[in-house]
């Protein structure tokens, strides 16, 4: 067993480390090499690095840049599984919730407020209270508090203090409850970052476009740098197939039949400013097919989400204007003064990777995973939900790890916080401190610790040496510019649409979705990456066209017509 090599180790992922990377990835046989950077791939990193083996990620696109920069950004533990009796799964993701908001990441991930609304008085709150009460009781099965203030019943005055724009003609009251929060993309690139930290070799921009057999084994990959066009192998003794919606496409590069089938099915969210309406938490609503959330997000609110059927492509889900006339409709329906198309901020599709029968409608579907190694050399894990990420990295781990000839180390993930998370507590409570020594506003110092965690240091030191990287970029002025500069040589930005669209959100925050901040982001970036002017100019272009390509398809009528809208803006080719 090789171990990872501690002058590898690097707390940065900026152009310099991922060519470093991609020269130890083709130097050696690797123990362990996870294709796909979602969620579950970069935790499977982690993982397997922390139990002192030689590891490997390569992801086609960017980090997140699939499904987990495009959920409903909660961390939960599923109050609708309850009433499907999947208990197991619930009380799994409810201890994942806790690590995350206390061990883990405290930093990225914050406790939530939500309301249940009740319609009927007493079968209702019997019901639904009885279920919120297991959710608190399974919040402690991981042996420590669940880091969240239980469930509260509410009477109808209350509701109408709490909630003042709520329509509240139906309603007779309401229970809370607290989940957790996470900006999904910037946790990933966190992720990646702190198993690069502990010697795992990462790249992005790499797509694997076959496997390397030895007889029926497989023994590593062929890989394309996208960045360079260059082509290369990567040998590993065991591979590990993370690659969610697409998990069925890498397994037909193997010339095999899965052991399991994954079907996408598409969630659309709507972005709309706080201001819309007033509420002092968030709404789990009933609808006919599933639930639906109204989830606070900083100055804005999130709506979703849609669960249908998703054939097209995967990597650019389009949502329709029905998908968001049908999101309109429901919260509407609660509101005293609805919501029109013109409050509509942001809207941005994913999809979720469902382990599927034969029939099964995709709100029915699995959320639990699989693991499957039906072939020597190759593990797949397929499903799960992100909340429960280290927990099927973990089993991924585990079955790759029996497959190895000699004894390997247990996970110890669940003791490992991701880098910016030690010391976070005390950093909060002098960030007033922080925020006078530097001439900023508090608030924004909040801000940047609540996305670097004690990493904040690195960027003030960034605003030290250049004053003017303090300023809000435009059209987004929660961020600022050293943000940017700083997810290129920290964070694995490699393009424009990296940093608008995953390591911030302007690209679903702002009104203008970007458009204006492009050419500021693309100019600190350019002073990073050594672009010249053709390519500043290119990386801006591109990113309107997908801006423009994603408001056409928004108001094609179904799936196959924004399909094809959305395509009209293709992925960022090789630069050189």
């Amino acid at each position: 067993m090789a171990t990872g090599n501690s002058a590898s180790r690097s707390a940065k992922l900026g152009p310099e480390e991922r060519a470093a990377a991609l020269e130890r990835l083709t130097g050696k046989e690797l123990d362990i090499l996870v294709v796909g950077g979602g969620i579950v791939g970069a935790g499977a990193a982690l993982d397997a690095v922390t139990r002192g083996l030689s590891v490997g990620i390569l992801e086609a696109r960017d980090w997140a840049s699939g499904t987990s920069s495009r959920s409903s950004k909660l961390v939960h533990g599923g109050i609708r599984y309850l009433e499907q009796a999947d208990f197991r799964l619930v009380r799994e993701a409810l201890t994942e919730r806790g690590l995350l908001l206390q061990r883990i990441a405290p930093h990225l991930v914050k406790p939530v407020r939500f309301l249940y609304p009740l319609r009927k008085r007493v079968t209702e709150r019997f019901y639904v209270g009885a279920g919120m009460l297991l959710y608190d009781l399974f919040s402690y099965a991981g042996g420590r508090a669940p880091g969240v203030p239980h469930h509260r019943h509410l009477s109808k005055r209350q509701v109408k203090a709490l909630l003042p724009s709520l329509n509240t003609d139906t309603i007779v009251g309401g229970i809370t409850y607290y989940d957790g929060q996470v900006d999904d993309a910037l946790y990933v690139a966190s992720l990646v970052r702190t198993a690069s930290f502990y010697g795992a070799h990462a790249a992005s921009r790499v797509r694997v476009e076959g496997f390397i057999k030895v007889g029926e084994r497989v023994v590593g990959v062929h890989a394309h740098d996208l960045q360079t066009g260059e082509r290369f192998d990567v040998r590993a003794r065991q591979v590990v197939n993370a690659t969610g919606v697409w998990t069925d496409d890498t397994q037909r590069m193997v010339g095999e039949r899965g052991t399991f089938k994954v079907r996408a099915s598409k969630g659309v969210h709507l972005v709309v400013p706080r201001d819309r309406f007033q509420s002092a938490m968030g709404l789990l609503l009933r609808t006919e097919k599933s639930v639906l959330f109204v989830i606070p997000w900083g100055r804005h609110w999130l709506i979703g989400t849609t669960d249908t059927d998703w054939h097209l492509d995967k990597a650019h889900p389009a949502a329709t204007a029905a998908d968001i006339d049908y999101l309109l409709e429901h919260v509407n329906a609660v509101l005293r003064v609805p919501l029109t198309r013109e409050d509509v901020e942001g809207v941005y599709a994913g999809l979720r990777p469902l382990l599927a029968g034969e029939s099964e409608s995709t709100s029915k579907l699995s959320r639990e995973h699989l693991v499957g190694h039906s072939v020597p050399g190759l593990v797949v894990i397929a499903g799960g939900k992100w909340t429960t990420y280290r927990v099927m990295a973990k089993d991924a781990i585990d079955a790759a790890a029996d497959a190895l000839d000699e004894r390997v180390p247990a996970s110890t993930t669940h003791d490992i916080p991701l880098l910016g998370a030690e010391g976070y507590q005390a950093a909060w409570n002098k960030r007033s401190r922080i925020a006078r020594a530097f001439g900023l506003h508090t608030a924004r110092v909040e801000h940047l610790l609540n996305r670097y965690g004690t990493l904040t240091d690195e960027l003030l030191d960034l605003i030290r040496g250049t004053p003017s990287l303090a300023d809000p970029l435009p059209g987004a002025d929660d961020y600022i510019e050293a943000e940017v500069v700083y997810a290129a040589t920290h964070l694995g930005a490699l393009h424009l649409e990296d940093v608008l669209a995953r390591r911030t959100r302007i690209s679903i925050e702002a009104w203008d979705r970007g458009v204006s901040a492009a050419p500021v982001a693309a100019r600190l970036m350019a002073g990073v990456l050594g672009w010249d002017e053709a390519r500043e100019t290119r990386e801006v272009g591109h990113y309107l066209k997908r801006v423009a390509a994603e408001r056409a398809s928004q108001q094609q009528p179904d799936d196959e017509s924004a399909d094809r809208a959305r395509l009209e803006a293709p992925d960022i080719v090789a630069t050189k």
